[in-house]
């Protein structure tokens, strides 16, 4: 049988999967900036939202 080494997480060690919400929200947002920028997103949101706010009266 061959010698294995098995391997505990050190105490100062982050597990996977811990990421604080705001830094994936700055790793996420200037792709998704660029993407709605190349595909004419930014129109539709534009559009959307000036609707949103002649329904609520502003």
């Amino acid at each position: 049988m061959a010698n294995t080494l098995i391997r505990t997480p050190r105490a100062d060690s982050r597990t996977p999967g811990t990421r604080h919400p705001l830094v994936a929200v700055a790793m996420a947002l200037p792709l998704a900036a660029l993407l709605a920028y190349f595909f004419g997103g930014v129109d539709a949101v534009v559009t959307q939202a000036s609707s949103v706010a002649g329904l609520l009266g502003r």
